[in-house]
């Protein structure tokens, strides 16, 4: 067994998206290799409504998956095929755009006004990026749930983790995303298949995920609940975790407790032409995306 290194930590940077929706952004639009099979990824937080309320109109995707989940509050959508919907705290939705679809995500808060979820977007092979476009909603009543022992508790995405399955299927990045929660004072080892590329982002508490090389937490300065972590390492709201290559991720949680996503994915190693919310292998592909866009030939007949 390998602890995977922490390569590399960074602060979600607040930014502007639709038509004026203040989110902040761990990664995206930068290099795509560095996350591969992942492209970008966004915390939509907010607990003022003119922040959010304008949302995500009408909007093209081709060649990509987008998977949003919601905390708090609900999105409402629908899309260029005719589907429409609501998705609610706790429920995800996983999007398979394909050879191109239109859509709109309209982000409404709870009675206190609070909004907050994830987008996630990860690419579509080469092979696979002119495939039909698809949805899977899926409600959180539906999302598995295991509560360890010492009251770690994993809701289980998408991907097999602790005897349990995810109901989200069939995505080709082969995906695991976890939501998990550690009680405070704990430390605890997740399995992550060596071949996939993997994250944590850390968005309640905070903790210290385990460098390889230094296991035991790096300088001890501080004492919380009994084991020894070094505050000035600790990871925590926003805070994304890139890590190296191994099978394992280990974290010891703060006083607080800590909470993350923990996702990882098998990377595609091809090409990307990239062009907003359009992401192909080529850029002549790329060209004829916007050729498609100006003639109204974008949305492709089913197949």
């Amino acid at each position: 067994m390998s602890i995977r290194p922490t390569i590399d930590i960074r602060h979600a940077q607040p930014t502007l998206e639709g038509a004026g929706v203040h989110l902040h952004r761990a990664f995206g639009f930068q290099d795509p290799s560095e996350l591969d099979p992942f492209l970008l990824f966004d915390d939509f937080r907010n607990e003022i409504p003119e922040h959010y309320l304008r949302g995500f109109p009408w909007h093209p995707h081709r060649g990509i998956e987008t998977i949003t989940y919601v905390l708090a509050g609900e999105v409402d959508h629908g899309d260029s095929l005719g589907n429409t919907g609501t998705l609610g705290a706790g429920d995800v939705q996983w999007m398979t755009a394909g050879s191109g679809i239109l859509h709109q995500e309209m982000p409404r808060g709870n009675q206190s006004g609070q909004m907050h979820g994830f987008q996630l977007w990860a690419n579509l092979p080469g092979a696979l990026k002119m495939t039909t476009p698809r949805y899977q909603d899926v409600q959180s009543g539906d999302i598995p749930e295991v509560i360890d022992d010492d009251g770690t508790k994993v809701r289980v995405i998408v991907g097999d983790f602790w005897g349990k399955r995810g109901p989200v299927d069939g995505i080709a990045a082969d995906p695991q995303y976890l939501d998990i929660s550690v009680p405070p004072g704990r430390r605890k080892t997740f399995k992550v298949d060596t071949y996939r590329r993997a994250f944590a982002y850390v968005f309640a508490g905070a903790g210290v995920f385990s460098d390889a090389s230094k296991p035991s937490g790096i300088l001890l300065e501080k004492e919380v609940m009994g084991q020894e972590v070094n505050i000035r390492d600790m990871s925590g709201d926003r805070t994304l975790i890139r890590f190296g290559t191994g099978d394992e991720v280990t974290v010891q949680a703060g006083e607080e407790g800590i909470r993350f996503l923990l996702i990882s994915g098998a990377p595609l190693q091809e090409p990307v032409a990239w062009h907003g919310p359009i992401v192909m292998n080529t850029q002549e592909e790329i060209r004829q995306a916007k050729r498609d866009l100006r003639n109204g030939t974008f949305i492709q007949p089913a197949h």
